[in-house]
This record gives structure tokens, C-alpha cells and sequence, in this order.
């Protein structure tokens, strides 16, 4: 079934709603034609993309917290949704090491608690419960990891997303179990992306934003491990794979109710600084930037995914290079800073990339 005949209808619930990921898949799915309902805190951010594009007035928003589980259930049950997709999270490396117990309680407990609520909702048909790529115990490879290497996480924040897929893995096994399908009637995924951009993005302590609060403030840009290899990719290119790994599960129930990475082609893989040039020069107007040489916390140096399981399995692919995507956040905030319509311009870029995609 195409894309946005399957969607059309179809009732969601979606925790993260008011983050920048959640932001740009509620505007997704409402152009769509889903019924969403939100579950999440209020926006992480002002400015936020969630007010700026007024995501509120496309979906029902339920502000409440994942670790909350009675709220949970009681929002998830009175939604009665076919389809249900985690991404609420704290989800800053360098703020879990902060504020390490909370980010356990969001990211781990907050994973219990979803799949309970969902252990308590008959109309729920597919899980797809959003992670990282970080979930994986990183040996500095060169190549890409795979969905079956092993779970780890130096810090608090990767470590409490591999917890979450362990997590998930217990509940398939334990009461979700695709061999018992015809008595449950839910097939449960996860979904592990690489480092997301996109415009909206205005998170502390990540590259992007940062380097677009420099530019905007006319400001040198100051970036730390410049040399860290990261698998870039815009923010609609794993938000495709999450609808359509979700379409997989609803249609094609346990045959996909597994682990999937999302993430760029190898060569988007790219170095910090070589972004920071990229951005700056398509920025124009003298932006530039500078090392930071100072104590950071641990972050990985070498990081990137084998999607190949994606490509075969379920015909994923990414469409739109790195370069691509730093040209669609230059023209997005160039929109911001001219006061125009953003939830326009989310739907235009959404637009642009599903060609092909939504048919």
C-alpha cells in the first residue's frame, strides 16, 4: 500500500511530540493524514520548533511526563491508537553527564513504562521505539555497525539508550513475542539513527545549532573534537524510515519486528570541522569558526551504520545527501530570520523530499 493511503486515517500516539524530531514527524504525519496524539513535556527549547510552526493546533497534545504511569496509560488508552512511536528522551550526550539519574529514569524507565501502556491498550497493532546510533559498544571501527553487534555506551546517555533496547528486546520476548502473535496482536521494533540535523533544531551543547546561533549572532563559531566522524543525515531521512518500518509492522506484523539503523550513505560519515566549513561557506556573509582546545567530556570519535538491512529488507534509502541537507537548513533559517510561515516551510522540505516516497 503507498505511503499516504496507508496513513491516511490512521491513529498515532507519539511521545516526544514537542522536541525537534517529534516536531517535524507530527507536521509529517498530519500533511499525512494521520489523527495524532502527542504525550510529551513541554518544548526542550525556546525557541522551540514545536511553537514557532504551531504543531498544537495539527494534533491532540497531551503535556505529561513518560515517567508518569498512570498518565501514560490513561492518554494512551483514551487515544485508542493503532500505531504507537517513542521518542521522548533526554537526548544530550553532554547533559546526561549531568544529570545522570534522570536521564536513566527518562530514557530506561520511560521505555517500561511506554511498552506497559501499551501492555494495558488493545487497539495498539505496532511499536517502533526510536534510540540511536550510540546504542552500540563502540570499538572506533571503520566500518559500519550493524543491527547484531553488541549494546554499550560509554556515557550515561548511550548507555541508557542500549538499556532501552534491551528493554524492548525483554518485552517482545516476554509479552510480545512473535510466536505468540495471534494472542497479542503487537509487533515491537527499534529504530537506532545517526546524528539528525534539520532546521528548528535550537538544542544546546549539538553542532548545528550551535553554529547557527554563532552565524545569526555574527559570532566565529566554536567547535569542539573536530575531527570526530559522525554519520550526518537531515531529519526527515530517519523520520521516513520510522513511517515506514511502522507500515511494515501494521501490515506485515512480526516478519519485521526486529532492531533497524537508519543512517546516511558512507560517504556522509563526515569529520565535525569539514560541517562547520560546509555550513559556514553556504552561509556566507564572513562566517567562520574556531578550535576549541579546552577539558570536553568523552565522545566517541568514529561513529557510523550499516544500513543494508534497511535497504534490502524494507527498501529504505536516504535521499538527500549531507550536502543536500546543510543547503535545507541554510534555507530554512534564512525563513526564521525573515518572520515567514515555518510550519510552511517544514511541509514545503517535506514535500521536497517525499517525491517519490509518499506515492
Amino acid at each position: 500500500m503507498a505511503v499516504k493511503e496507508f496513513w491516511q486515517g490512521k491513529k498515532v500516539f507519539l511521545t516526544g511530540h514537542t522536541g525537534f524530531k517529534g516536531s517535524w514527524l507530527s507536521i509529517w504525519l498530519h500533511s499525512l493524514g494521520a489523527k495524532v496524539t502527542g504525550y510529551a513535556l513541554d518544548p526542550p527549547t525556546d525557541p522551540s520548533l514545536f511553537d514557532m510552526a504551531g504543531v498544537s493546533e495539527l494534533l491532540t497534545s497531551v503535556i505529561a511526563d513518560v515517567r508518569d504511569l498512570d498518565r501514560l496509560k490513561a492518554a494512551m488508552i483514551a487515544a485508542t491508537p493503532d500505531i504507537v512511536i517513542h521518542m521522548a528522551a533526554q537526548p544530550l550526550v553532554r547533559d546526561s553527564y549531568k544529570i545522570p539519574v534522570e536521564t536513566y529514569a527518562i530514557n530506561v524507565m520511560g521505555t517500561v513504562h511506554l511498552l506497559e501502556a501499551v501492555r494495558s491498550c488493545p487497539s495498539v497493532r505496532a511499536v517502533v521505539n526510536v534510540t540511536t546510533d550510540k546504542v552500540y559498544e563502540n570499538r572506533e571501527w571503520v566500518w559500519g555497525y550493524r543491527e547484531e553487534e553488541p549494546f554499550g555506551g560509554y556515557d550515561p546517555y548511550s548507555n541508557s539508550k542500549g538499556c532501552s533496547e534491551l528493554v524492548t528486546a525483554a518485552y517482545r520476548s516476554s509479552y510480545f513475542n512473535p510466536a505468540e502473535y495471534h494472542r497479542h496482536g503487537v509487533a515491537v521494533a527499534s529504530a537506532r539513527a545517526g546524528n539528525v540535523i534539520g532546521g528548528g533544531d535550537w538544542a544546546g551543547d549539538r553542532l548545528i545549532p550551535d553554529i547557527v546561533r554563532a552565524i545569526m549572532a555574527g559570532e566565529k563559531v566554536l567547535i569542539r573534537n573536530p575531527h570526530a566522524i559522525r554519520p550526518w543525515q537531515h531529519v526527515l531521512e530517519p523520520l521516513s524510515g520510522y513511517l515506514l518500518l511502522a507500515q511494515r509492522l501494521f501490515e506485515n506484523s512480526v516478519a519485521y519486528a526486529e532492531g533497524w539503523n537508519f543512517g546516511p550513505a558512507d560517504d556522509d560519515a563526515r569529520p565535525v570541522e569539514w560541517v562547520v566549513r560546509e555550513l559556514c561557506s553556504k552561509w556566507g556573509n564572513g562566517a567562520g569558526y574556531l578550535i576549541d582546545d579546552g577539558e570536553h567530556p568523552h565522545e566517541a570519535s568514529y561513529l557510523k551504520l550499516d544500513c543494508s538491512k534497511a535497504r534490502m529488507r524494507l527498501g529504505w534509502r536516504p535521499r538527500w545527501d549531507l550536502a543536500t541537507a546543510l543547503d535545507r537548513i541554510v534555507a530554512w533559517t534564512k525563513e526564521y530570520i525573515g518572520g515567514n510561515d515555518l510550519r510552511e516551510t517544514c511541509r514545503l522540505q517535506i514535500i521536497e523530499y517525499g517525491r517519490g516516497f509518499d506515492e
